[in-house]
């Protein structure tokens, strides 16, 4: 038999503690809704969380491979566009020197085609001193490019530098390279042909290089993708059934109240007993 009391009402702390449980609920789905995630903070659910912050690391050192990839592809680039121009002006070169080796020129015409071949030698140390993307200079012969390629920084995509500059192993011509003469001529016909080939060999090198690193670029930002989808399953809230909760909770709520409300009023009943 129930103990009727207005000093201990069983049913209104029964009442308030279910009424209690539903708000507590319904805060947990408000907050999923505003926040769009079932799990958006370490008290949440601490396991889950730090999964998802760990990712989240790692997303943002991707960012910075990235980064990396398009210097170095920006850099391979440069230097690909201005080989292409060395290659165009050893063309254009080796016409010159190919005419000087006609043994039935004048002395003018002869210094003539030596002026334009001069020139174009000229500009194949302008472009090559000018082919620099950030500071690189893939072309100079001075340094490569290491670009990352993955999150810890353990290995890196590597394109070798290109030595294009006049008297080197890629360029043969020397810096004082000229057709003024029959025998200069004949010489100088030989090494622009052959530096052509070279500056071909060297374009292929440099256009694989940068074929890789965009290759990797498209991988990572795949793989960002794929991780940021794996982290949105763990941490994201289902929207749908967090709304048919909030409603029901909500329902849960007012009938909370009533019954909190009824249990309340009852010790009033016991006035009846003293009329």
């Amino acid at each position: 038999m129930a103990l009727n009391s207005v000093n201990t009402n069983t049913g209104a702390m029964v009442a308030l503690q279910n009424l209690s449980v539903t708000n507590s609920e319904l805060a947990t789905v408000q907050s999923r809704i505003n926040t769009g995630k079932k799990v958006n903070s370490a008290k949440d659910n601490g396991a889950i969380w730090a999964i998802a912050q760990g990712q989240r690391a790692e997303m943002g050192a991707l960012n910075a491979v990235k980064d990396s990839l398009n210097r170095g592809q920006s850099a391979v680039d440069v230097g690909i566009a201005a080989g292409e121009t060395v290659s165009d002006l050893l063309t254009q070169m080796k016409e010159k020197a190919l005419a000087a080796t006609d043994k039935s020129l004048t002395t003018a015409a002869r210094n003539a085609l030596n002026e334009d071949f001069v020139a174009l030698r000229k500009q194949i140390t302008s472009t090559v001193s000018n082919a620099k993307f950030n500071g690189v200079a893939v072309i100079s012969g001075t340094a490569g490019f290491k670009a990352l390629a993955d999150s810890a920084g353990s290995t890196t995509i590597d394109i070798a530098a290109e030595n294009m500059t006049l008297s080197g192993s890629i360029v043969t011509l020397a810096s004082t390279a000229n057709i003024a003469t029959l025998t200069q001529a004949t010489a100088n016909l030989a090494k622009v042909n052959a530096s052509i080939d070279n500056v071909s060999a060297s374009l292929a090198r440099l256009g694989t290089g940068s074929k890789a690193l965009g290759t990797h670029l498209d991988f990572v930002s795949k793989l960002q993708d794929t991780i940021d989808a794996g982290v949105g399953n763990l941490v994201d809230a289902d929207l749908a059934k967090e709304s048919a909760r909030l409603q029901a909770l909500q329902t849960k709520q007012q009938l909370g109240v009533q019954a909190l409300s009824i249990a309340n009023s009852s010790t009033s009943m016991l006035l009846g007993l003293f009329r």
